[in-house]
């Protein structure tokens, strides 16, 4: 038995001298050194009593031997479990804990906080910092360079990612070696990644974007990667004449419009853009080609499925959706309650079967009967439509759906709306508890500049454009909408925030 992901990944590049991680001091990392760590990071794992399938918990910053700590793991037989960085030792304490982490590898200033938990596991701690070094770092130095990779099957564990959690107990969704790189092969086609591309990299890899989509594909391809920490508006200018390619989520690209160097002769070299993790808005769209020449290429994934579509790479991209299914990957609209399919241009609940499709939510197996359907397919949780053309356009999330006077409102055709009216940066629409209507609507607005946004004007066109059940009744105008690391506004939290707007 073979080890798809290493053999996939990482074992052509044994002993290879090109680039692959360009950082932030110019410092490069070839891929032949890249993978010698990664060996050395398996043989520290197995050293710390790490065994196959055993679950490797990480909170630490982006550096490159975070990154070797994963492919690491891929190499080790061990389910690697990436946390984000802004999460407190409360919150870390349900994912360790429920995911009987075997190891736990954080920064040393949370060893205090984090070894009570890890205790509770029978868990050993090792530290990366955000250097890349720390006692995890040392350990596989003294390591040998070379590492037989343990035997893996198509449908054995790789990762374990945990759902957002904005209501209920977060989720588990457990990802196998044939989820991740039926993927990262359907990318590197769809978007033609080849050893001479280099990535502008400057994402999360707690997160499957900067992890799964961008490091995968790149190691599946062979090409370089800049590996920036975060977000810079600086060093992603400086960075900008070296790369090919770029990933972001919208923010990224509305932060470089803002920035009056970000000029067409700075990306003229470039030859794609791909935005993801939330929706870009067609105003972001418009801008972007206006400013560079460039449209920017977007696509739609989630975290029990990696990505399920894009926008094509030759061919029209479309503002406002996310493109075509993916090579392998089948779609389909159905009525949220009966589960019939429904026909093209209709709104309802989008599932997906493919490759991609995760196999099911750790330790609850009635959830995963509820949403991973006996055929395969798997229920999003998003609200969709297809249309003729096969294109597909998200509306929203299940649970944002408003219902009002026994009418169904779907929040982005009213954000759309509000964001072309003048003055409005940016919106978003949810629904309150309404004493005679069960719900109504909240409109959250976000101004391009203070006092640009007349309400008046937007009241006055709402009454032309909207019927009279989908127009906001309440309106707010604030500086900036709460957003998760990964851009996507937080819909739950504002349902918090405005939920006594319409009572007595």
């Amino acid at each position: 038995m073979s080890n798809p992901l290493f053999d996939a990944l990482l074992a052509p590049h044994i002993g290879k001298d090109s680039p692959f991680l360009i950082l932030p001091d110019g410092a490069e990392m070839t891929h032949g050194a890249f993978l010698d760590l990664t060996c050395q990071m398996a043989h520290a794992l197995r050293a710390a009593g790490v065994g196959v399938g055993d679950r490797v918990a990480v909170q630490v910053e982006k550096t490159a031997s975070a990154l070797a700590l994963y492919a690491g793991c891929i190499a080790a037989g061990a389910v690697f479990l990436p946390l984000n960085t802004a999460y407190t030792p409360s919150e870390l304490s349900y994912f360790i804990s429920d995911a009987d982490a075997a190891l736990v590898v954080c920064d040393p200033s949370a060893v205090a906080a984090l070894t009570p938990i890890a205790e509770r596991c029978a868990a050993r701690i090792l530290t990366l910092d955000a250097a890349g070094a720390g006692t995890l770092y040392a350990a596989a130095l003294s390591q040998p360079t070379d590492f037989d990779p343990v035997a893996r099957g198509q449908n054995d564990l790789a990762a374990l990612l945990y759902t957002s959690g904005t209501t209920g107990r977060s989720k588990g969704a457990m990802l196998t070696h044939a989820n991740l790189l039926s993927n990262a092969q359907a990318l590197a086609e769809a978007w033609r990644f080849a050893d001479q591309d280099v990535l502008l990299h400057a994402l999360p890899i707690f997160h499957s974007h900067g992890l799964f989509v961008a490091c995968n594909v790149s190691l599946l391809a062979g090409n370089a990667m800049i590996f920036l920490p975060k977000f810079d508006q600086d060093a992603m200018l400086r960075f900008l004449p070296r790369a090919t390619t770029m990933m972001g989520v919208p923010t990224f690209y509305t932060r470089l419009l803002d920035d009056p160097r970000f000029a067409r002769d700075l990306v003229a070299h470039l030859r794609l853009f791909v935005s993801g993790s939330a929706p870009l808005l067609a105003e972001t769209h418009q801008a972007f080609e206006a400013r560079t020449g460039h449209r920017i290429l977007e696509r739609y994934g989630m975290t029990e499925t990696n990505m399920n579509t894009s926008n094509p790479y030759e061919g029209e991209r479309r503002a406002g959706t996310v493109g075509l299914p993916l090579k392998g990957v089948e779609l389909r609209v159905c009525d949220p309650e009966t589960r019939a399919e429904l026909p093209k241009g209709e709104i309802g609940m989008l599932h997906v079967r493919g490759p991609n499709v995760f196999l099911g939510y750790w330790n609850m197996p009635e959830k995963t009967r509820e949403e991973l359907l006996e055929d395969g397919f798997f229920i999003t949780g998003d609200l969709a439509k297809i249309d003729q053309d096969g294109y597909v356009t998200i509306v929203g999330r299940g649970k944002d759906l408003i219902i009002s006077g026994g009418f169904n409102i779907y929040p982005k055709e009213i954000e759309m709306f509000l964001d072309a009216q003048a003055g409005v940066k940016e919106s978003a629409v949810i629904g309150a508890p309404h004493p005679d209507f069960g719900e109504s609507v909240v409109a959250v607005l976000v101004p391009e500049a203070e006092g640009s946004i007349d309400l008046e004007t937007i009241l006055a066109a709402a009454k032309t454009a909207l019927a009279g059940f989908k127009r906001p009744r309440h309106i707010v105008i604030v500086d900036a909408l709460p957003r998760n690391t990964m851009g996507k506004v937080q819909k739950a939290e504002m349902r918090k925030t405005y939920a006594d707007v319409f009572q007595p």
